[in-house]
């Protein structure tokens, strides 16, 4: 008998677990107590109404009534002899035998308890137990409880629901010191409790969220009520992911906050998921390009904007051809891949604030948001166009294709987007149809500015090519002696058809087409040329001023412009650089030091058309300007109109100040020379001296020695 006792308790603590020294101990006594009274289990009486059972002082059933029968579903032949063990739940891990080792005061020989317990069928239900001990062993009454729970057990299904939790808990005391989290804090953030509790939320912060937002969680913590949203917060290991948090603050009985509690969850996976739904409902699946839904948004927005401040936009519709028959001999997929090239050269022809989007199979779309002159729509079309000029090499196949435009202009073709599109589809049909253009506007009146636009570029390309350019020089007269001081070099392009074609006609579309940078460095070279080949037949030539664009004015230019005078032997003294106010509104640090490195070479720097820009005066003395040339809208009304006088006159003397040489421009008649020369100006250039002449013209006047008439004042 004693040795079946001891294997019961060695099975007992077995299947429960040491539970530490107390457990211990009491084991111990109870078997020290049991080998010396050589206990003798009898069957106890079992009432036949009662759920009530009989254990011996090891724990087994030596009686079950037909009321635990009932309760649990056993029969009397299928529990005796059994080990109590069998009607626990399988989660039962505090590690005591309630029936053997329960809690009873001196002198009392029954108590009661609240446990947990299985059914045959599997079924756990909540059973109070009234346990009385006799000698023969322990007699059990079983009444089922109700669910609800005590106190403790309460507590303690809390801190079960908070560490089961998927949702990290974060508990932080008064002082905003972690007390607690959860084991998904740590699965989430990736700080175990020891890197984190003592500390503030402050290490998961990411820095990303301005100080508003941050004061508006602060406010939550601090009792302004519980705040719900989003956050991005940052891993142990650097990373940030965005959670949603809800933060609420914890009182004390008397109000007083006590503690702070955040329930955060990671939601990368569903904003990933937000995202790509976004994706597919804003963007074309094959190319990866904004799709008609996204493009309406944000030409919408842009129709918007230009009503409000006047400016211009254009929406085009390119059509690929020959795409269809591509797909029908070689298949689909080289189809999709030639769209995607496609789509890939066109990107590399735009701005990066212009919109390329596909609309469907062969059709995409571009929008300039916004375009300075409506003609501009035109130079992207051709750009368009060009890229499409080469063959594409897709899987081996060379492809050539090509492509109608239609271009509509807001807000003056149309105001919304549909219009828009309809409109411009209506040109790409036009343009297929014509045999002078793959690009028509929706307007003629477009379509022909287009067109002189693009004509006018093209020409002056061949030019460059054929030797059409040439310079004037229009000479520069000192207002005290009379003599020829200088020139300045002007640009002259003879058509072969048309004859002299004003620069007025030209420069502006070579500025818009980048084709400035060419004409520039003609312009130089011709000039430093010109300037060697008059030195080398003797001939004492002035200064000559040649006008550079903003375009040229870079960091290399310094090195450029030394350059061509060191192939042309032409002395840096002998060559004057104008430029125009607009370029002093840029970086004017950069602006500054270009300037200095072309001063320190020897060159003279003259500001053109003071007057008609937007510099702010004070810049002035800060640039290394020898001279100011007064813009001959300033000149024309001299000497009657008072307000030219008045702004002549504060030129003179702000120059004066600043020690800069003067030279007004524009000047026809003495009456304008007179009032000039009274004001102190230093020097003249207009057709009261002499027009713009070619080379020779302005060498023989200089070996004449012509000079300006004062008259007899």
């Amino acid at each position: 008998m004693l040795d079946a006792i001891d294997r019961c308790l060695a099975l007992s603590r077995q299947a429960r677990g040491e539970q530490g020294e107390a457990l211990a101990r009491t084991l111990a006594e109870l078997d020290a107590a049991l080998i010396e009274a050589r206990i003798e289990i009898k069957p106890a009486y079992i009432a036949a109404q009662d759920a009530t059972l009989a254990l011996d002082a090891a724990g087994y059933v030596t009686a079950w009534s037909p009321g635990a029968q009932q309760m649990f579903g056993y029969a009397a032949e299928e529990v005796t002899g059994q080990h109590v063990l069998f009607l626990y739940a399988d989660d039962e891990d505090d590690g005591n035998i309630a029936e053997l080792f329960f809690d009873h005061h001196p002198g009392e020989s029954a108590a009661r308890t609240e446990v947990r317990r299985r059914k045959k069928n599997g079924e756990i239900i909540w059973v109070h137990l009234d346990i009385e001990l006799r000698n023969e062993g322990m007699l059990v009454r079983l009444s089922e409880a109700n669910q609800a729970l005590s106190d403790l057990d309460k507590v303690n299904l809390h801190a079960r629901i908070i560490e089961d939790s998927e949702q990290g808990v974060l508990i932080t005391d008064a002082h905003e010191r972690i007390v607690s989290i959860n084991s998904s804090f740590t699965r989430i953030t990736g700080y175990t409790p020891a890197e984190s509790i003592g500390k503030t939320p402050d290490l998961l912060r990411s820095g990303v969220h301005d100080a508003d937002f941050r004061a508006k969680v602060r406010s939550a913590m601090q009792g302004g009520g519980p705040w719900r949203g989003e956050i991005i917060g940052k891993r142990k290991n650097g990373e940030l992911f965005p959670q949603s948090v809800t933060i609420s603050a914890v009182r004390d009985q008397h109000g007083k906050i006590s503690h702070t509690f955040s329930l955060f969850s990671d939601i990368s996976v569903h904003k990933d998921a937000e995202a790509r739904m976004q994706r597919m409902a804003n963007y074309d699946p094959l190319t990866g390009l904004p799709n008609l839904c996204l493009l309406t948004t944000l030409v919408g927005q842009a129709l918007t904007e230009t009503k409000r401040s006047g400016e211009h936009g254009a929406l085009l519709v390119v059509e690929i051809t020959r795409l269809g028959a591509i797909s029908d001999t070689l298949g689909n997929e080289i189809g999709n891949e030639l769209l995607c090239e496609i789509g890939r050269l066109f990107r590399t022809s735009l701005r990066e604030g212009d919109v390329l989007a596909r609309l469907d199979g062969h059709r995409f779309a571009i929008a300039l948001l916004h375009v300075e002159k409506r003609e501009h729509a035109g130079i992207v079309a051709k750009k368009l166009l060009t890229a499409l000029g080469s063959p594409i090499t897709i899987a081996g196949h060379s492809l050539q294709v090509g492509a109608h435009i239609g271009i509509t202009v807001y807000n003056e073709d149309g105001a919304d987007v549909p219009t828009l599109i309809r409109y411009a589809d209506v040109a790409v049909a036009k343009a297929g149809q014509s045999i002078e253009s793959n690009f028509l506007f929706y307007s003629e009146e477009m379509n022909q500015r287009a067109k002189e636009h693009l004509r006018i570029e093209s020409e002056l390309r061949q030019a460059l090519q054929n030797h059409e350019l040439q310079l004037y020089y229009q000479p520069k007269v000192s207002l005290r002696s009379g003599r020829i001081v200088g020139a300045e070099a002007l640009l002259r392009w003879r058509h072969p058809l048309r004859g002299l074609v004003s620069p007025g006609v030209f420069i502006p579309v070579a500025e818009e087409t980048g084709l400035i940078l060419d004409l520039g460095a003609w312009v130089l070279e011709e000039a430093c040329r010109q300037v060697r080949e008059w030195r080398d037949v003797n001939l004492i030539i002035p200064p000559i001023a040649v006008n550079l664009s903003a375009r040229q004015f870079d960091a290399e230019l310094p090195k450029r412009v030394a350059a061509v005078l060191e192939r042309h032997r032409v002395q840096p003294d002998q060559i004057n650089l104008e430029i125009t106010e607009s370029l002093l509104v840029r970086g004017t640090d950069k602006v500054i030091d270009i300037m200095n490195q072309l001063v320190a070479m020897g060159m003279s720097l003259a500001l053109d058309d003071f007057g008609t820009g937007y510099s702010s005066l004070a810049y002035l003395k800060k640039f290394p300007i020898s001279t100011l040339k007064i813009d001959r809208s300033f000149v024309i009304g001299l000497p009657y109109e008072e307000n030219d006088c008045a702004i002549a006159r504060a030129i003179v003397t702000m120059a004066q100040q600043l020690r800069q040489e003067i030279v007004a421009e524009g000047v026809e008649t003495a009456e304008q020379m007179a009032f000039l020369r009274e004001l102190g100006c230093d020097q003249l250039q207009g057709y009261l001296f002499s027009q713009p002449v070619p080379a020779a013209d302005f060498a023989a006047m200089l070996r004449e020695g012509k000079r300006l008439a004062f008259g007899n004042r």
